[in-house]
């Protein structure tokens, strides 16, 4: 009876999937460095008889190889990948990705970094990844009014894509007030390595955009800074504009005035010119009054005299009489 149900337990088992206990994925590669007609040779070990993928990642993070391959019976495996061709716009110089990844433990990888270059000269020194951000920003904006922020990452001068909210998760946008906000929700995909958002300031001053990239355990980061006013340049242009049109037309009144004034002077001119003439004749006829006068006087002068000598004689006879 022990024995049946010893047995029993043994068939029980066997018809369970076995489950490994242990998880094993290996990989190298033949070279760090490599340069156009190097072969790229990868092994390592799995599991027995397991299938593995394959994957060669550019440095824009695109997929360049795709393989599926089977470990031998001892779990090993030595597979030529690829054979590097001269560079070119989907295979450039750059640091790559090759990633083994298992089917059968829980989805595990491994991932090793290797460079393609012109040169296998510097094979010793160690792959370093590096990664470039640039912000752009506008350098003023405008009180409630939105302005739109761009965001570059860049690996070996490739762009690098991945998901905003995880790959800039850390940025910070920092006010005039002093005070910080988070953008890790802010960020929209315009496309692959280049990001944006939209941002209406509600303070006046200068905003500091502090963007913050994580990128496969590389950090990196890049500022930009935007000075709010209470109205934007062009506002002010406008207003400009709107003055200089003012200006144009008062200079335009100030000509026909001018011109109105000049007219008058004129006017003035002749009309003293006119009263010059006229005193001229009114002093003609001045002395000729004289003339006339004394002429006047002349003549009367005798008629008087003999009249006062009649008056005296008459006065003399009556006298007489008495």
């Amino acid at each position: 009876m022990k024995l049946f149900v010893l047995l029993s337990i043994v068939f029980v088992f066997l018809l369970i999937p076995i489950q490994y206990s242990f998880s094993e994925l290996e990989i190298s590669t033949n070279s760090k460095v490599y340069s156009p007609e190097h072969t790229l040779q990868v092994y390592g070990k799995g599991l027995p008889g397991e299938e593995l993928i394959l994957r060669l990642f550019a440095p824009d993070e695109s997929i360049t190889k795709f393989e599926q391959i089977q470990t031998d019976s001892d779990g090993s495996f030595n597979h030529q990948l690829l054979t590097w061709p001269e560079p070119s716009s989907g295979t450039p110089y750059g640091t790559y990705v090759v990633e083994v990844l298992s089917t059968k433990q829980d989805g595990l990888s491994k991932k090793i970094d290797i460079k393609f270059s012109s040169t296998t000269e510097f094979i010793s020194v160690a792959v370093e990844r590096q990664i470039e951000t640039a912000v752009f920003a506008p350098e003023s904006g405008a009180l409630n009014q939105s302005f739109r922020v761009f965001i570059q990452t860049t690996r070996d001068g490739l762009n690098i894509g991945n998901d905003p909210t995880t790959l800039l998760g850390n940025s910070l946008l920092h006010l005039p007030d002093g005070s910080s906000i988070p953008l890790k929700d802010s960020f929209k995909t315009l496309y692959g390595g280049v990001y944006y958002f939209d941002y209406a300031p509600s303070q006046e001053g200068t905003h500091v955009f502090q963007i913050a990239v994580f990128n496969d355990g590389v950090t990196s980061k890049g500022f930009a800074a935007t000075h709010v006013l209470t109205q934007d340049l062009g506002g002010i242009n406008k207003q400009i504009s709107k003055l200089n049109a003012a200006l144009d037309e008062t200079s335009s009144e100030l000509n026909i005035l001018k011109s109105d004034i000049s007219r008058f002077d004129d006017t003035l001119s002749t009309a003293s010119k006119n009263i010059n003439e006229n005193t001229k004749s009114i002093s003609s006829s001045v002395k000729s009054i004289e003339e006339a006068s004394s002429q006047l006087n002349s003549l009367l002068f005798p008629i008087i005299a003999s009249i006062g000598l009649i008056v005296a004689l008459q006065i003399t006879i009556i006298a007489r009489r008495r």
